[in-house]
Protein backbone atom coordinates (compact mmCIF):
# COMPACT_ATOMS: atom_id res chain seq x y z
CA UNK A 1 0.00 0.00 0.00
CA UNK A 2 2.83 2.44 0.98
CA UNK A 3 4.47 1.37 -2.22
CA UNK A 4 1.41 2.79 -4.29
CA UNK A 5 1.07 5.61 -2.21
CA UNK A 6 5.09 6.54 -2.63
CA UNK A 7 4.47 5.88 -6.67
CA UNK A 8 1.56 7.64 -6.83
CA UNK A 9 3.13 11.03 -5.10
CA UNK A 10 6.07 11.04 -7.02
CA UNK A 11 4.24 10.78 -9.98
CA UNK A 12 2.12 13.76 -9.40
CA UNK A 13 5.01 15.75 -8.46
CA UNK A 14 6.89 14.85 -11.85
CA UNK A 15 3.92 15.70 -13.70
CA UNK A 16 2.70 18.45 -11.88
CA UNK A 17 5.65 20.35 -10.39
CA UNK A 18 4.79 22.66 -7.53
CA UNK A 19 1.22 22.44 -8.10
CA UNK A 20 1.53 18.51 -7.62
CA UNK A 21 3.37 19.44 -3.85
CA UNK A 22 0.47 21.43 -3.35
CA UNK A 23 -2.22 18.79 -3.84
CA UNK A 24 -0.55 16.17 -2.26
CA UNK A 25 0.06 18.00 1.16
CA UNK A 26 -3.09 19.38 1.06
CA UNK A 27 -4.38 15.39 0.96
CA UNK A 28 -2.24 14.59 3.87
CA UNK A 29 -3.50 17.51 5.96
CA UNK A 30 -7.43 16.54 4.64
CA UNK A 31 -6.33 12.84 6.41
CA UNK A 32 -5.12 11.58 3.34
CA UNK A 33 -2.44 9.42 3.91
CA UNK A 34 0.21 10.32 1.91
CA UNK A 35 3.34 10.97 3.92
CA UNK A 36 4.96 14.07 3.57
CA UNK A 37 8.31 12.36 4.10
CA UNK A 38 8.07 11.02 0.80
CA UNK A 39 6.65 14.52 -0.77
CA UNK A 40 9.43 16.74 0.66
CA UNK A 41 11.76 15.16 0.62
CA UNK A 42 11.87 13.84 -2.84
CA UNK A 43 11.01 17.20 -3.86
CA UNK A 44 14.39 18.11 -2.16
CA UNK A 45 16.00 16.13 -4.24
CA UNK A 46 14.70 17.77 -7.37
CA UNK A 47 15.91 21.13 -5.94
CA UNK A 48 19.47 19.01 -5.54
CA UNK A 49 18.71 18.49 -9.32
CA UNK A 50 18.14 21.77 -10.55
CA UNK A 51 14.33 20.95 -11.36
CA UNK A 52 12.84 23.06 -8.75
CA UNK A 53 13.45 26.19 -6.15
CA UNK A 54 13.86 25.27 -2.60
CA UNK A 55 11.68 28.34 -1.62
CA UNK A 56 8.73 27.70 -3.85
CA UNK A 57 8.98 23.99 -2.94
CA UNK A 58 8.41 24.81 0.81
CA UNK A 59 5.84 27.36 0.24
CA UNK A 60 3.82 24.43 -1.88
CA UNK A 61 4.19 22.30 1.12
CA UNK A 62 3.77 24.68 3.41
CA UNK A 63 -0.17 26.36 1.65
CA UNK A 64 -0.71 22.89 0.85
CA UNK A 65 -1.41 21.62 4.39
CA UNK A 66 -2.48 24.83 5.52
CA UNK A 67 -5.55 24.30 2.70
CA UNK A 68 -5.71 20.92 3.56
CA UNK A 69 -6.05 21.57 7.49
CA UNK A 70 -8.66 24.09 6.48
CA UNK A 71 -10.57 21.52 4.97
CA UNK A 72 -10.74 19.45 7.77
CA UNK A 73 -10.75 22.12 10.50
CA UNK A 74 -14.33 22.83 8.68
CA UNK A 75 -15.66 19.63 8.54
CA UNK A 76 -15.12 19.26 12.20
CA UNK A 77 -16.79 22.89 13.00
CA UNK A 78 -19.45 22.53 11.12
CA UNK A 79 -19.94 18.66 10.77
CA UNK A 80 -18.93 17.82 14.23
CA UNK A 81 -18.54 14.04 15.44
CA UNK A 82 -21.73 12.88 13.33
CA UNK A 83 -19.77 14.06 10.20
CA UNK A 84 -16.53 11.96 11.79
CA UNK A 85 -18.62 8.56 12.04
CA UNK A 86 -20.03 9.08 9.04
CA UNK A 87 -17.49 9.83 6.07
CA UNK A 88 -14.23 9.42 8.09
CA UNK A 89 -14.10 5.74 7.27
CA UNK A 90 -14.02 6.84 3.80
CA UNK A 91 -10.53 9.00 3.77
CA UNK A 92 -9.11 6.66 6.47
CA UNK A 93 -9.97 9.02 9.57
CA UNK A 94 -10.92 6.57 12.60
CA UNK A 95 -12.43 8.10 16.21
CA UNK A 96 -8.83 6.40 17.46
CA UNK A 97 -6.71 8.71 15.40
CA UNK A 98 -8.82 11.52 16.27
CA UNK A 99 -8.74 11.11 19.88
CA UNK A 100 -4.92 11.27 20.40
CA UNK A 101 -5.10 14.33 18.35
CA UNK A 102 -7.75 15.38 20.53
CA UNK A 103 -5.84 14.45 23.64
CA UNK A 104 -2.92 17.15 22.11
CA UNK A 105 -5.15 20.03 21.63
CA UNK A 106 -7.15 19.69 25.04
CA UNK A 107 -3.61 19.49 26.81
CA UNK A 108 -1.77 22.60 24.99
CA UNK A 109 -4.98 24.36 23.40
CA UNK A 110 -3.70 26.63 20.56
CA UNK A 111 0.03 25.50 20.67
CA UNK A 112 -0.95 22.16 19.19
CA UNK A 113 -1.79 23.57 16.02
CA UNK A 114 1.52 24.53 15.92
CA UNK A 115 3.78 21.76 17.53
CA UNK A 116 1.28 19.00 16.12
CA UNK A 117 2.20 19.81 12.94
CA UNK A 118 5.82 18.04 13.74
CA UNK A 119 4.70 14.27 15.26
CA UNK A 120 3.51 11.29 14.25
CA UNK A 121 -0.45 10.60 13.34
CA UNK A 122 -1.03 14.36 15.36
CA UNK A 123 0.13 16.33 12.13
CA UNK A 124 -2.34 14.65 9.96
CA UNK A 125 -5.38 14.71 12.57
CA UNK A 126 -5.08 17.92 15.03
CA UNK A 127 -7.50 19.95 12.56
CA UNK A 128 -10.43 17.79 13.60
CA UNK A 129 -10.38 18.35 17.69
CA UNK A 130 -9.36 21.66 16.92
CA UNK A 131 -12.20 22.87 14.62
CA UNK A 132 -14.63 20.90 17.59
CA UNK A 133 -13.16 22.93 19.93
CA UNK A 134 -14.02 26.28 17.83
CA UNK A 135 -10.62 27.65 17.76
CA UNK A 136 -10.36 31.00 16.41
CA UNK A 137 -9.64 30.31 12.21
CA UNK A 138 -7.15 33.20 12.01
CA UNK A 139 -5.08 31.78 14.98
CA UNK A 140 -5.73 28.50 13.52
CA UNK A 141 -4.25 29.32 10.44
CA UNK A 142 -1.39 31.17 11.75
CA UNK A 143 0.08 28.25 13.85
CA UNK A 144 -0.82 25.58 11.07
CA UNK A 145 1.02 27.49 8.85
CA UNK A 146 3.99 28.15 11.24
CA UNK A 147 4.21 24.37 12.05
CA UNK A 148 3.96 23.37 8.61
CA UNK A 149 6.66 25.92 7.11
CA UNK A 150 9.53 24.14 9.58
CA UNK A 151 8.36 21.02 8.82
CA UNK A 152 8.81 21.75 5.11
CA UNK A 153 11.68 23.50 5.36
CA UNK A 154 13.14 20.35 7.29
CA UNK A 155 12.28 17.57 4.97
CA UNK A 156 12.71 19.69 1.68
CA UNK A 157 16.82 20.53 3.30
CA UNK A 158 16.96 16.38 4.21
CA UNK A 159 16.18 15.76 0.75
CA UNK A 160 18.12 18.20 -0.63
CA UNK A 161 21.38 17.20 1.02
CA UNK A 162 20.89 13.66 0.76
CA UNK A 163 20.44 13.55 -3.13
CA UNK A 164 19.64 10.18 -4.51
CA UNK A 165 19.48 8.81 -1.37
CA UNK A 166 16.58 10.77 -0.57
CA UNK A 167 14.31 7.71 0.54
CA UNK A 168 16.52 6.47 3.17
CA UNK A 169 15.24 9.31 5.45
CA UNK A 170 11.71 7.54 5.96
CA UNK A 171 14.56 4.73 7.88
CA UNK A 172 15.04 7.44 10.36
CA UNK A 173 11.59 8.93 10.65
CA UNK A 174 10.19 7.62 13.22
CA UNK A 175 13.15 8.11 15.75
CA UNK A 176 13.25 11.51 14.39
CA UNK A 177 9.84 11.67 15.55
CA UNK A 178 10.72 10.62 18.81
CA UNK A 179 13.32 13.45 19.10
CA UNK A 180 11.16 16.28 17.90
CA UNK A 181 8.37 14.72 20.81
CA UNK A 182 11.16 15.41 23.34
CA UNK A 183 11.97 18.17 22.31
CA UNK A 184 8.50 19.54 22.27
CA UNK A 185 7.73 18.32 25.75
CA UNK A 186 11.04 20.30 27.21
CA UNK A 187 9.66 23.77 25.45
CA UNK A 188 5.98 23.14 27.05
CA UNK A 189 6.96 22.02 30.35
CA UNK A 190 9.64 25.21 30.10
CA UNK A 191 6.70 27.78 28.76
CA UNK A 192 4.38 26.68 31.34
CA UNK A 193 6.89 26.59 33.95
CA UNK A 194 7.92 30.43 33.43
CA UNK A 195 4.54 31.73 33.03
CA UNK A 196 3.50 30.19 36.81
CA UNK A 197 6.73 31.60 38.34
CA UNK A 198 5.77 35.25 36.76
CA UNK A 199 2.81 34.74 38.11
CA UNK A 200 4.17 34.05 41.61
CA UNK A 201 6.97 36.57 42.01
Amino acid sequence: MLEIIGSFALYVIDASGYAGIFFLMALESAAIPIPSEIIMPFSGFLVAQGSMNFWFVVLAGTFGNLFGSLVLYAVAFYGGRPALRKYGRYVFLSESHVESAEQWFYRYGSFAAFFGRMLPIVRTYISFPVGLGRMNIWKFSLYTSAGSFLWAIFLTWVGFALGERWQTIQVYTRKFDIVIAVIIGIGIIYFFWSHIRKKTA
